[in-house]
């Protein structure tokens, strides 16, 4: 009984900073693009960037001329979350970022839920199905306008793929995509791909999220809780 009671407690009372108590602290470099990227995830919430209705405090600091592309629910019909294609000249990056769960779209539901235990293999591990088929989707889609992106800019910007809560397991196995198929964007070095998920959904093996941890940035809020 008190084993049992043991461990109950300490599932209870387990919070996520304890997994990370022991790592470094990122550095400046490595911090910066986090909010910068997190500014045009959020970005893709918003009908008209040039009249903002939820800008984050001190604005998006975009330039609504480099908005290349923003789709809404009707556009994706299903297939994946609306997104916004960026081209931040200033950072010299393209910014593919997918926006988060809409509680009130049974698509984005559909999408979650298209998964099962063991249900989809790859590259050796486990991935989401329905978020895998998402990328797939989403790839197929895009595939030409990133590319010529990336050309028309001299073979030479960073390429970052970023999401939120659902978004955020797109964009992830997107970039597992792209780095094993770079020709589908030109030929594009691994080391210019790079994601960063916020709030990320579940979507690989352990196994795979190693393999990829140099491309793919998990951003959590890890609070300790309140006295």
């Amino acid at each position: 009984m008190l084993g049992c009671f043991r461990w109950a407690w300490k599932r209870c009372t387990y919070i996520g900073s304890y997994d990370s108590a022991s790592w470094p602290a990122a550095t400046a470099d490595e911090f910066e693009p986090v909010p910068r990227i997190c500014r045009v995830i959020l970005a893709g919430y918003e009908e008209d960037l040039r009249n903002p209705q939820f800008s984050p405090a001190g604005g998006y600091r975009m330039n609504p001329d480099w908005v290349i592309k923003r789709t809404t629910y009707e556009q994706t019909q299903g297939n994946a979350p609306p997104y916004l294609i960026y081209a931040d000249h200033e950072h010299r990056e393209i910014v593919l970022a997918i926006r988060g769960l809409n509680l009130i779209k049974e698509s984005d539901y559909k999408l979650l839920l298209d998964n099962r235990l063991g249900m989809q293999m790859f590259d050796g591990g486990y991935v989401h199905h329905g978020l895998l088929k998402s990328a797939v989707w989403l790839l197929n889609e895009e595939s030409e306008t990133l590319r010529r992106l990336w050309v028309e800019n001299g073979s030479s910007y960073g390429m970052v793929f970023a999401g939120h809560s659902l978004g955020s397991g797109v964009a992830a196995l997107l970039t597992v995509i792209v780095v094993n198929h770079r020709d589908e964007l030109g030929g594009i070095p691994r080391n210019n791909v790079r994601c960063y998920a916020v709030a990320p959904a579940r979507c690989m093996s352990l196994n795979l999220a190693v393999k990829y941890a140099d491309v793919i940035h998990s951003v959590i809020l890890q609070r300790k809780q309140l006295d």
